[in-house]
C-alpha cells in the first residue's frame, strides 16, 4: 500500500503539499493537484483512516444502537429492513456502522461510553422502549442522534404514521362489512403500540362502533407467540369478533396459526389485518393484507437528518413522520 511519502516521492513535491492536495486547500494550484491526483491513483493510494480523522476532526463511525425489552434486534426483519437502508445511505457518505454490543450491560459500561470511547460522529438508536434510561442518556448528551421508532422525545426523530395505520386497518375491514373488529394490539409501553391503539380507537369511534369486551387485547412486544396467545383468547370469548387488526405481521402470523388449529378459516370465518409488510407476508397462506411502513424511507430520513447535524456540528430537534400505505392482499374478505 503507497504512503503520502510514497506520493511525495514520485511527484518529487513534498509531503505537506500532497497533504493539502489531497484535502483540497486551495493555495495548492490546480496543476499541481492534477499531478499528485494522478500518482495517487496509480499508486493506489488510500488515506489512513486515523491520519484522516485528526485532520478532519471527525472518526467516519456511526454508532448504532438496539433498545427494545424483547431483545428482538435485528433479528425483526422490520429494524433490519430499516437499518440496511440506514447503512446504505451512510456508506454513500463514507460512514461506517458500529455496533453497540448487549453484553456492555456486563461490562459496567453504557452504551454513551462507549461510543464516546468510539468517538463515533453521530448515533442511531433504533427504540420501541421509551423509558430505556441508556436511550435517554444518550438523548440529553452532545453527540448528534437519531432516534427510530419512537416520538415526543427531545431530539430528531423518524418514524411512521402508527395512527393513520390504525384507522386505515379499521376503515377497510368496515368497508367490507366487519362492524364486529378487534384489536389485537402491540404493548402500550411502546410507541408504536400506543399510536396504533390511538388510530384503533379513533376510526371505531368515527363509524360509531362499540369496542366489545375483551376485543382490545395487549399482544405484548409483537412476536408470533404472542398474537397466537391474544388470538387464543379472541377466540374464546362468548361474542367472536370477524375481523382482527393485528398491530404486528409477526403477531398476525401467530393468530392466522390459531384461527387454523381451532378448525376455523382466515379470511372465510375471520379477517386478518397485519402491520409492517414485511417480505414473508406476501408468501404466507393466506397472502397477508396489512399496512406497510416504508423501511427505505425511513433509513434514508434518519441518514439525511443525522449527517445534517454532522456536518452543522449541532443536535437538531425535529420530527419525520413516514407516511404508511394499504397493501391489499387475501387475508381480508367481505363479511357474510
Amino acid at each position: 500500500m503507497a504512503t503520502i511519502y510514497d506520493i511525495a516521492k514520485k511527484t518529487g513535491f513534498s509531503t505537506t503539499t500532497v497533504s493539502k492536495a489531497l484535502n483540497n486547500y486551495s493555495d495548492v494550484s490546480e496543476k499541481t493537484k492534477q499531478k499528485i491526483l494522478q500518482a495517487v491513483e496509480e499508486m493506489g493510494y488510500l488515506p489512513n483512516a486515523h491520519a484522516q480523522s485528526l485532520s478532519t476532526k471527525k472518526s467516519w463511525t456511526i454508532g448504532v444502537m438496539f433498545s427494545e425489552s424483547n431483545e428482538v434486534g435485528m433479528k425483526h426483519p422490520f429494524f433490519s429492513a430499516i437499518i440496511e437502508s440506514f447503512r446504505k445511505n451512510a456508506e454513500r457518505e463514507g460512514y461506517d456502522l458500529i455496533f453497540a454490543s448487549r453484553n456492555l450491560r456486563n461490562r459496567d459500561i453504557s452504551y454513551l461510553e462507549h461510543f464516546s470511547y468510539r468517538a463515533v460522529d453521530g448515533i442511531v438508536v433504533i427504540c420501541s422502549d421509551p423509558q430505556d434510561p441508556q436511550v435517554q442518556e444518550m438523548i440529553n448528551s452532545t453527540i448528534p442522534i437519531v432516534v427510530i421508532d419512537m416520538n415526543k422525545q427531545n431530539c430528531s426523530l423518524v418514524f411512521s404514521d402508527n395512527i393513520e395505520g390504525g384507522k386505515l386497518a379499521v376503515n377497510y375491514l368496515h368497508s367490507l362489512g366487519h362492524t364486529k373488529i378487534a384489536n389485537i394490539a402491540g404493548d402500550p409501553l411502546t410507541d408504536a403500540g400506543a399510536e396504533r391503539i390511538k388510530g384503533f380507537k379513533k376510526a371505531m369511534n368515527e363509524l360509531n362502533l362499540p369496542i366489545h369486551d375483551g376485543y382490545l387485547i395487549n399482544g405484548g412486544l409483537f412476536s408470533i407467540g404472542e398474537g397466537k396467545a391474544a388470538m387464543e383468547k379472541l377466540l374464546m370469548l362468548d361474542d367472536v369478533p370477524t375481523a382482527v387488526f393485528v398491530a404486528g405481521d409477526h403477531m398476525a402470523i401467530g393468530a392466522i396459526e390459531a384461527i387454523k388449529e381451532k378448525g376455523l378459516s382466515v379470511p372465510e370465518d375471520i379477517s386478518i389485518i397485519g402491520y409492517d409488510d414485511i417480505e414473508m407476508a406476501a408468501y404466507i397462506t393466506p397472502k397477508l393484507t396489512t399496512i406497510k411502513q416504508d423501511t427505505d424511507m425511513i433509513g434514508y430520513q434518519a441518514a439525511k437528518l443525522l449527517m445534517k447535524q454532522i456536518i452543522q456540528k449541532k443536535k437538531l430537534i425535529t420530527s419525520k413522520r413516514i407516511p404508511v400505505e394499504l397493501i391489499i392482499r387475501e387475508s381480508c374478505a367481505q363479511k357474510k
